[in-house]
């Protein structure tokens, strides 16, 4: 090797040695709110919260999500709500929160209570480990939440939302045999619904041939309009959009 070569080697390590020893004292995510894995942006189901020493399970549908934008909402478990969310530094604050006023079961409601008054109160001091998240009050009570994970599209059974409905529409996808069951309002409905890249196609339905009021009747002719030809669907958390071609959507939310 000739002195230019030489020359030419050292400069490569001397640079080298400088980017090794850069990358050796990064440290690892520590589980504050700017870790790899955000706070914000993640549908957080609530486990349990502890409260004065005694821990109360969550039920299945409480959640909240921190949004980037300062604002926070979610479910208490029946009741939904919204709030303004300061995040600084490991902690978080949400506060001027308002809800729904759904009368609910008393333990429940109990739950509630519970969660509203930790979750909105003074700072919470955050611990994130992977899918995991502690809030922490000054007073030691504490909210244990983990990542949500959607609704599967099979076997969960699809409460539609909207006016005149009043819970009792709903559908229930069978993607292991084809089909599709449930009820329209009034009457029940069975059909093929054959699921593939991320769309659903529905054969002609067969349904009961029961007389309801009007406004029953006019949301089964809706929703059977919606369901013809394939659909789109997207679920987020607990809610799925289905989207005819006409661009006609319907929404429900996953039973509890």
């Amino acid at each position: 090797m000739d002195r230019h070569q030489q020359l030419m080697t050292l400069t490569a390590a001397a640079v080298l040695v400088p980017l090794v020893a850069a990358c050796g004292n990064e440290k690892a995510g520590s589980g504050s709110v700017g870790a790899e894995k955000p706070l914000t942006g993640v549908v957080w189901s609530v486990d349990s919260v502890t409260v004065d020493g005694t821990t109360h399970r969550a039920p299945a549908d409480a959640h909240v999500t921190i949004g980037g934008d300062g604002r926070a909402e979610g479910s208490y478990g029946c009741n939904t709500f919204s709030a303004k969310a300061a995040l600084d530094g490991d902690t978080v604050r949400l506060s001027d929160a308002t809800a729904t006023e759904m009368a609910c079961g008393k333990k429940p409601m109990d739950f509630e209570r519970a969660l509203a008054r930790t979750l909105t109160g003074a700072a919470l001091s955050t611990d994130l480990n992977s899918d995991r998240l502690t809030l922490t009050a000054g007073d030691g009570d504490t909210v244990r939440l983990s990542k949500s994970q959607d609704a599967p599209l099979h076997g969960t059974k699809w409460t539609v939302t909207g006016p005149g409905t009043a819970g009792e529409a709903h559908l229930t996808f069978d993607t292991k045999k084809g089909t599709v069951s449930g009820r329209l309002g009034c009457n029940h409905v069975n059909a093929k619904a054959t699921v593939r890249d991320g769309s659903i196609t529905v054969g002609a339905p067969t349904t009961t041939r029961m007389m309801c009021e009007d406004s029953l009747m006019d949301t089964e002719r809706a929703l059977l309009r919606a369901l013809k030809g394939p659909l789109t669907y997207e679920i987020d958390h607990r809610t799925i959009t289905l989207t005819s071609d006409n661009g006609t959507s319907v929404r429900a939310v996953a039973a509890r």
